[in-house]
């Protein structure tokens, strides 16, 4: 397909899905604008756009699509910008944000004009930031929600798609409030629980200093997604608000069950608590994207010497495989340690491990 696409943030999102369109559609002309002139002229010298405009409101006028990739909060106001613009007839708006019922409510005045706006929410993400960690195969597998409105033409939503074939996501479409409501859940409740956590172990640090040395392992891993964006959260939490609010009241009351088992010494319940927890979170996707990035770890047993990781990393830098995180764990003077490394792809987590084994004799395993 041929047209003109304005990507409004060039972030990691934005950065991905311009370069999945242009797998896809290499015709078509990327226009980027971003608020970052360093952004901008980076995603140009990547190839990321094509080209790039002074503004907003001079890209959104010669688009036929208008991603907006920018926070929530700014998406807003681009919105709201949108409105006064002089927009082409069959233009398609969307946008990426991770909350959509109050985004879309800011969009009727749009819709009302005679534009076309679909809500977007491609749930995958990666542990880099920024239009450098831009990836084609980003959203691969991941589902990508759309939240059309029943003002929005069924074939408005399947050119959307088409637009977007090249980020060989599976599409799904709900409403807003659904949306809200399963994002809540999945995503956004997390990271309050993480962050909660962190304050804990922050609190009883205060009464014992052992707490933060020893919070390492399974603790860092479990609150991991506490180390995101605090203002991106902050506005987050702001648009779901009643969701959560309604999510806190039933975590409240889950809490209040399981401790009533541990005060009355109930193994069976308490047994039973995490046998369920324990099937229902067996049975979900391995391979799927979701909401929150996943880490693709790699354990390797080696020997505490200096230079075992140079070795590991020049072999897996040779083979042309790309590290997101790497760390020693237990490691002591004489024995084995565990080398914990990370990856971006379940297929790079795959090819590390027959790589490590082919050109070494230390056992790897994926926990």
């Amino acid at each position: 397909m041929r047209g003109n696409i304005l990507i409004a943030g060039l972030g990691l999102i934005g950065g991905s899905i311009a370069l999945a369109i242009k797998r896809a559609h290499p015709n078509a002309t990327m226009i980027g604008y971003d608020v970052s002139d360093e952004s901008l002229r980076l995603a140009r010298s990547l190839g990321v756009i094509d080209e790039l405009v002074p503004s907003f409101a001079h890209g959104a006028c010669e688009a036929d699509v208008i991603v907006l990739a920018a926070p929530v909060v700014q998406t807003e106001q681009l919105l709201r910008d949108l409105v006064h613009l002089p927009l082409r007839p069959n233009v398609i708006v969307t946008d990426v944000g991770s909350t959509k019922e109050r985004i879309v409510k800011q969009a009727l005045p749009l819709l009302e004009k005679g534009a076309t706006f679909i809500g977007g929410h491609p749930m995958a993400g990666s542990h880099k930031s920024g239009v450098a960690a831009a990836r084609a195969h980003l959203f691969e597998n991941a589902f990508y929600i759309l939240t059309p409105t029943e003002h929005v033409k069924e074939e408005d939503v399947i050119r959307l798609k088409y637009w977007l074939e090249g980020t060989k996501a599976h599409f799904v479409t709900l409403t807003p409030k659904e949306h809200d409501r399963i994002a809540g859940v999945i995503s956004h409740f997390p990271h309050i629980i993480a962050a909660s956590l962190v304050h804990q172990a922050q609190q009883y640090e205060r009464e014992d200093e052992l707490v933060s040395r020893l919070a390492a392992g399974g603790f860092r891993d479990i609150t991991r997604i506490a180390s995101s964006n605090p203002e991106m959260w902050r506005d987050i939490f702001i648009h779901n608000k009643e969701e959560l609010l309604q999510l806190f009241d039933r975590w409240i009351e889950e809490m209040k069950k399981i401790r009533t088992y541990v005060a009355d010494g109930d193994s069976e319940r308490i047994y039973q608590y995490f046998h369920e927890a324990k099937q229902f979170r067996d049975g979900l996707p391995v391979r799927m994207k979701g909401a929150i990035p996943s880490f693709y770890d790699l354990y390797v047993d080696v020997p505490d010497y200096p230079g075992v990781i140079s070795e590991i990393t020049g072999y897996l830098a040779k083979a042309r495989i790309s590290i997101t995180n790497i760390r020693i764990i237990e490691t002591r003077e004489d024995i084995y340690g565990v080398l914990r490394l990370s990856f971006q792809t379940e297929d790079d987590r795959q090819r590390a491990k027959h790589c490590i084994e082919a050109n070494t004799n230390y056992e790897t395993h994926v926990v």
